[in-house]
């Protein structure tokens, strides 16, 4: 059985309380896991490009708005 299989297991015999408590738990780990991406692309030049693209529609007008 895989380590995955196990924690599903033991995650269908916690109580409720448990249960919403590991998922804001997991809601958070995902978020800062993310923002953690987000940094080392920032940081690696990675996201350079997106920027560069979002300037230069500002700068000649063609600037889209976000949803």
């Amino acid at each position: 059985m895989s380590t995955v299989q196990e924690i599903e297991q033991a995650i269908q015999r916690l109580p409720e309380s448990d249960v919403l408590t590991l998922t804001h738990w997991l809601e958070d780990y995902a978020e800062r896991q993310w923002d953690q991406r987000i940094e080392a692309d920032a940081v690696g030049g990675s996201l350079a490009v997106l920027t560069d693209e979002a300037r230069a529609a500002r700068a000649n007008g063609t600037r889209r708005r976000f949803p």
